[in-house]
């Protein structure tokens, strides 16, 4: 049941600013994050067991139930209130603009929909504001007109003004809607990638604690191991988010250092072997012991595993990784080439999109924003990623970084 899972629904919901809201098939509440009540206007726990109508107003529930009815039924996520106004309903009677967006999902056998609530009040006054603005522009410009045609290039210019405000009111707003979806799209990936080394981890907890009589050793380290992994890759999730969270921020901080690359290649080859399938193989590049770069050493290992453990994960058994380094004066070019899946031609030019994943690449494990963050550290120290693919024969990455740094 839901109920199993509330403490991984909690975190993921209450790290959300916007309000998140779940029923079940009959509109009852089950979750309902510390935003949604304050939005509202309710106190802790006051909205769970209770239907969806007490946030709804009076005047919308009769076609509002029946929507949501057709929605569980339909089982598709969408976006709400496109071309009409969604209100919402506090406590105290209060009636405020709303926009939701809706994501059905299953657990159990049990349907349920997640939705994503903003207040929209401050919007919805700015609209208004600017409609006001554009009357009284256009007020103005009849004004102006009438009373002196000298007056008409600064009118033009207003006017100019005026559609360079409007524009870029639409601009925000189409920002703040492909957010919204974006932050839908987020919350369904987060869950299916944390559900699935949960379920991992419940199990070899619970295998390992049968396993209690000392000949039984084998299976407990095999089980443990187990754990040790799948914690490995949620911690390396919860980094990645992370790592998205300072750059659009700007609070990564780099840290220049003159080092030997055959060091960072040979850390990240050693960790990238434990990870290699049966009859896998990593060839490793010929002459970099004399190569020396000035770059940041943290930053390059992580880029380079990212590529390598793409090659490894979407690659076959008994298949080679080749790596490859070569120098143009002052860049080094690194590549990674495997005889993998590849990259579908028509998906590939949204390969470096945050959570974008290909079509043939969503039975394997990730959550479509390592190659995103590779390609924004590489642009914030003035280097560059590239790729060549085929369907079926492989792909090959190459970055390219600069051997020294420019005194700045």
């Amino acid at each position: 049941m839901l109920k199993a899972q509330d403490n991984t629904f909690n975190i993921l919901s209450e790290a959300i600013s916007e309000g998140v809201v779940v029923v079940d098939k009959n509109q009852v509440i089950v979750v309902a994050n510390a935003s949604v009540l304050e939005m509202f206007g309710y106190s802790e726990n006051e909205l769970i067991g209770k239907n969806l109508d007490v946030l709804i107003p009076k005047k919308y529930k009769p076609s509002h139930s029946k929507n949501v009815d057709n929605f569980v039924r339909e089982g598709q996520k969408r976006q709400m209130a496109h071309g009409r106004n969604l209100y919402g309903k506090k406590k105290d009677g209060a009636v405020f603009p709303v926009e939701a967006g809706l994501n059905p999902f299953v657990i159990e056998g049990e349907k349920y929909v997640m939705a994503l609530v903003s207040d929209i009040t401050l919007r919805k006054k700015q609209e208004e504001k600017i409609q006001n603005l554009n009357q009284e522009l256009e007020e103005k410009v009849q004004q102006r007109t009438k009373a002196l045609h000298k007056t008409i290039t600064d009118l033009e210019d207003e006017v100019v003004l005026r559609k360079e405000a409007e524009a870029r009111a639409q601009e925000s707003l189409q920002k703040e809607r492909e957010l919204n979806e974006l932050k839908t799209k987020f919350l369904s990936l987060v869950s299916h990638e944390f559900k699935t080394p949960l379920s991992g981890i419940l199990t070899s907890a619970t295998l390992v604690g049968k396993y209690t009589a000392e000949k039984q050793q084998e299976k407990r380290e095999k089980h443990l191991n187990t754990i040790k992994s799948k914690v490995k890759y949620l911690n390396t999730i919860l980094n990645d988010f992370l790592s998205i969270e300072r750059l659009e921020t700007g609070k990564v901080t780099y840290k220049y250092s003159t080092f030997p690359l055959s060091k960072v290649v040979n850390e990240v080859v050693y960790d990238a072997n434990m990870l290699l399938k049966d009859g896998q193989r990593i060839n490793y590049p010929d002459d970099i012991d004399e190569c020396i770069i000035e770059f940041d050493e943290k930053i390059l290992e992580l880029i380079l595993s990212n590529l390598i453990n793409n090659a490894i994960k979407y690659s076959a058994e008994h298949t080679s990784i080749d790596l490859n380094v070569r120098t143009e004066q002052d860049k080094l070019y690194f590549s990674v080439k495997d005889q993998g899946i590849g990259i579908p031609k028509e998906e590939q030019k949204y390969i470096f999109n945050r959570y974008f994943r290909a079509e043939n690449a969503l039975l394997n494990q990730g959550t479509g924003i390592g190659l995103n963050i590779v390609k924004t550290h590489l642009e914030n120290l003035g280097g560059a990623i590239s790729f060549s693919s085929k369907q079926g024969e492989g792909s090959t990455f190459t970055i390219q970084v600069p051997i020294h740094q420019n005194p700045k």
